[in-house]
């Protein structure tokens, strides 16, 4: 008897130290990592946290890491291979940067709208226009006669290039002006600038209404939401595995777990209970008619 228990208690020990030993040295080796390049806004409303965080409950060895900036700097950090894939929102730089070969796999994976903000006794009077240009050369006007502030990204991201583009239909360029104020920061940090001084700038909805949801945008309303030239797309691409070193396999699992179903049921739903509305919206059952839309922004 004696000598079983010995016996067994050599086996269990054998057992315990096999387990320690596979978890140290082969459980390390199953960890793997996603470096992720994106634009600010959807991470910092927190959509693609959530996103991945569901994504772990199916890949629980899955780290991801995300790297937020403006799309233009996004786009550039995958031009150099140091990240798997992108998320982006500037149908003009993202066209430049999939003719160079840089990007593939490319899929329309939500949208939503910029709005212009501004101060809420809105100098420029232009609460309820239905038309950004419009809207902007009033500010212009209003800029120029000392009664207001524009403050711009100024970054190269997907919002500043659509910000130069309705200046550019409004016919006018307002860059160097001194009330014409480039923030070269996030979009987050210059909705603040804007709050502070009073001041009217162009924003992605969800940044906005996650800024204003906690109470940091007291001075700040939304002033014009509708008009061509709003629609804001947001796409994801896997940086080229034949030109660089990417963990494709890991990235193409990600984007079709962003594409399924619950992934675009978590991107519709992102917000409604804390801002009664979504900050995004899926592209699913959508994707010709963005594509179209996306088309059509590539001179943008």
């Amino acid at each position: 008897m004696k000598k079983f228990l010995m016996i067994l208690i050599i086996l269990v020990t054998i057992t315990t130290v096999t387990t320690i030993v596979y978890m140290s040295v082969f459980g390390k080796e199953t960890l793997r990592v996603l470096k992720v390049s994106t634009t600010t806004s959807l991470y910092v409303t927190g959509l693609l946290e959530k996103l991945a965080e569901e994504f772990r409950k199916e890949y629980p060895n899955v780290v991801i890491q995300f790297i937020a900036v403006g799309t233009g700097r996004a786009l550039e950090i995958a031009s150099k291979g140091d990240v798997d894939m992108v998320f982006v929102h500037a149908p003009s730089l993202e066209h430049k940067y999939i003719n160079r070969g840089t990007l593939v796999d490319g899929h329309i994976i939500a949208y939503n709208y910029f709005v212009i903000v501004g101060p809420k006794d809105d100098p420029a009077g232009i609460k309820g226009l239905n038309n950004p240009v419009k809207a902007l050369r009033r500010i212009y006007n209003a800029g120029v006669s000392g009664m207001t502030l524009f403050i711009s990204r100024g970054d190269n991201s997907g919002t500043h290039i659509r910000e130069l583009a309705l200046w550019r239909k409004a016919g006018l360029n307002p860059i160097g002006q001194k009330w014409y104020i480039e923030s070269g920061t996030g979009m987050s940090k210059t909705l603040m600038i804007a709050n502070e001084r009073k001041a009217y700038t162009l924003s992605d909805i969800g940044t906005y209404l996650k800024l204003k949801g906690e109470g940091i945008l007291g001075r700040l309303e939304v002033l014009v939401d509708k008009g061509e030239g709003l629609i804001n797309i947001y796409s994801a691409y896997i940086v080229n595995p034949e030109k660089y070193k990417v963990n494709y396999e890991l990235a193409k699992l990600f984007l079709e777990f962003v594409l399924s179903r619950k992934g675009q049921k978590i991107i519709n739903e992102y917000g409604r209970k804390l801002f009664g509305r979504p900050l995004f919206y899926s592209a699913y059952g959508k994707e010709n008619e963005l594509k179209e839309l996306w088309n059509t922004l590539l001179e943008h």
